[in-house]
C-alpha cells in the first residue's frame, strides 16, 4: 500500500506542478503585477503539495508580513513548501539548485536569490539581491546553517550573511521549523530530513510513503538588531534553538 500510495503521489504531483507553472507563465503575459503573480501561483503550489503528500502544517506564533528578512533552522527541501503555505516569501537557497531539471526553472522563475556557498567573494551580491527584494516589499527567508540536518540540533548560524543587516540596523524575524510523523510511521529524521547522500529523488520516493506527518513552524514574536553580525547571528541562533523540538 505504502508503494502505490507513493507512486499515485508523484503522478499527482508532477501533473499538478507542471499544470500549475504552465498557468503561471501564460498568466505572467497578462496580469501586470508580476509580484503578486508569482506569489498566488507560488503559494498555490505550496498548498498542493501539502494536500498530496498528507503534510499538515501547525503554526505556532505570528507569521510576519512583507517586507521582512527572516531567518530559520534547516531540515530538508520541504521547508520551502511549509513555509511558503502559510507566509508570502521568497528563499535564499545554494546555486545548485537552479540546474536541477524543471525544479530549477521552477525556482529561479519564483524570485528565489541563489548564493555559491563555496565562493565567499559572493556574499556581498546576494546581500544586495537580498536588499533589493525587501526594498520592492518581498519576505526573503535565510537558512543561515548553511545545511539542512537530521534535526537534533541547531547548527552555528553563518554570520556573513547577516552582515548586511547588521550594518543597516535591519531588523531580522526568526522561526525554527520541526517535524513529526505517527507512532507507526518512520521517525521525521529517517523520513523527512535531508541530511545524507541520498538522491533527492528516492528521498522524496520514501517521504511520500508516509501516511501523513506534521510541520510545526514556531514564530518568534519579536524582531532581533544588533550592529555587530556575529552578536547578532548568535543571538538569532539561540532563539531558534529556544523555539526548536528536536
Amino acid at each position: 500500500m505504502r508503494y502505490v500510495r507513493a507512486t499515485l503521489r508523484i503522478i499527482v504531483f508532477i501533473a499538478l506542478t507542471i499544470m500549475i507553472f504552465s498557468v503561471w507563465f501564460v498568466g505572467s503575459f497578462i496580469v501586470p503585477n508580476s509580484q503578486f503573480w508569482r506569489q498566488i501561483i507560488f503559494r498555490l503550489w505550496a498548498r498542493s503539495f501539502l494536500m498530496i503528500s498528507g503534510m499538515q502544517v501547525e503554526v505556532i506564533g505570528t507569521p510576519p508580513r512583507p517586507p521582512f528578512l527572516l531567518v530559520s533552522n534547516h531540515l530538508s527541501y520541504i521547508d520551502v513548501a511549509a513555509f511558503r503555505s502559510v507566509l508570502d516569501t521568497i528563499f535564499v537557497a545554494k546555486s545548485d539548485i537552479k540546474d536541477w531539471f524543471f525544479a530549477g526553472w521552477i525556482v529561479r522563475n519564483m524570485g528565489t536569490i541563489f548564493i555559491n556557498r563555496n565562493n565567499r567573494r559572493d556574499i556581498p551580491r546576494v546581500a544586495t539581491e537580498i536588499v533589493k527584494k525587501i526594498e520592492e516589499g518581498e519576505g526573503v527567508l535565510v537558512f543561515p546553517e548553511g545545511t539542512s540536518t537530521k534535526g537534533e540540533e541547531v547548527l552555528p548560524f553563518n554570520s556573513s550573511l547577516l552582515e548586511f543587516a547588521a550594518k543597516n540596523d535591519l531588523p531580522v524575524s526568526y522561526a525554527s521549523i520541526s517535524y513529526r510523523t505517527p507512532v507507526d510511521e518512520p521517525n521525521a529524521s529517517e523520513a523527512i530530513c535531508w541530511w545524507d547522500d541520498t538522491v533527492f529523488l528516492e528521498h522524496l520516493w520514501r517521504l511520500l510513503m508516509l501516511k501523513e506527518f506534521t510541520a510545526v513552524i514556531n514564530f518568534g514574536e519579536e524582531s532581533v538588531n544588533n550592529s555587530n553580525r556575529k552578536e547578532l547571528a548568535h543571538e538569532l541562533r539561540e532563539k531558534v534553538k529556544d523555539k526548536f523540538i528536536p
